[in-house]
């Protein structure tokens, strides 16, 4: 009796804090309860990585292998040349470059995935061609390093504000030789949901839990910082929990990006809507930039 009447009391704080919550929240408003490079959490984002099913945190292994091919060519890359893969995740880009002959260095704050990546280096008999680190990004310093290239690919640097977006793109064109190349992967500005939404559903186990729960979204878009922010209340139904979750994401129209990678260093942008028509399903919703130093 005393367990189910601490439930009660639980959900029931749990429900108050969902009612009480502020009406709007600002892109990039701290408070969150997720931490990326927590391990559990860890886990659940590698699952996701690994499932072909559906495009959550990597594309599928045809998306990837089309992707692939053209980074080959666009960027120049040979057997021996050292490539940077920024927010590598679970390697499955790196090692394929590997295997391709390239040697690679991928940072990710993910220990799940910096641990999966190494494993799948030493699967492929490439893990003398890698080198993974867990590391946040912001905090990088390869300056001199010399890479021939690199990329940043998914969208993963509209996670992050706009002066920590033109830091870490300053910190990419440190680390890489004169001539070298970029490549940065980013929604399209035009095509990016600029409506306020809400909504709900529940799952037995998923990324947010590995037993049932109730997740209550909503997403706000604010035009004049061209940016959006989305409000997860997950709701543990097995404790009666609350985990708030806060995902914010800046956009930028093409002009924007290739002025800031100019001011990082880079003397050419070379701007490929559409993923440069790629056999994508989803290709036109994003912008491939090519960036030579």
């Amino acid at each position: 009796m005393k367990q189910k009447n601490r439930y009660q009391a639980t959900l029931l704080e749990t429900l108050w804090k969902i009612y009480n919550r502020p009406e709007r929240l600002e892109p990039f408003t701290a408070g969150s309860d997720l931490f990326w490079s927590d391990p559990t959490f860890s886990e659940r984002i590698l699952e996701q990585h690994l499932d072909d099913s559906n495009g959550a945190a990597s594309r599928p292994v045809d998306e990837r292998a089309a992707q692939i091919d053209w980074l080959w060519a666009k960027l120049g890359l040979q057997p021996g040349r050292p490539l940077f893969d920024v927010t590598c995740g679970p390697g499955l880009y790196a090692v394929e470059f590997a295997r391709r002959g390239c040697t690679v260095t991928g940072i990710d704050f993910s220990p799940a995935s910096i641990d999966y990546a190494q494993d799948l280096a030493v699967t492929e008999g490439v893990a003398n061609r890698c080198h993974f680190i867990e590391q946040d990004i912001r905090a990088m310093d390869y300056s001199g390093a010399n890479f021939d290239a690199a990329i940043l690919l998914y969208g993963q640097l509209a996670v992050f504000p706009r002066a920590e977006a033109q830091a870490i793109l300053d910190n990419i064109a440190l680390a890489l030789k004169p001539g070298a190349r970029l490549c940065l992967e980013l929604l399209d500005q035009d095509k990016v949901d600029k409506t306020n939404s809400s909504w709900w559903f529940t799952d037995d186990s998923g990324l947010w839990d590995d037993e049932p729960y109730l997740h209550l979204g909503e997403r706000f878009w604010f035009p004049d910082q061209e940016a959006s922010i989305e409000r997860y209340q997950i709701v543990h139904l097995a404790t009666g929990q609350l985990t708030k979750i806060y995902i914010s994401d800046q956009t930028y129209a093409t002009a924007t990006i290739a002025q800031m990678l100019r001011q990082a260093g880079f003397t050419q942008v070379d701007i490929y809507p559409n993923w440069d028509n790629l056999p994508l399903p989803d290709a036109e919703e994003w912008v491939a930039y090519v960036a030579t130093k």
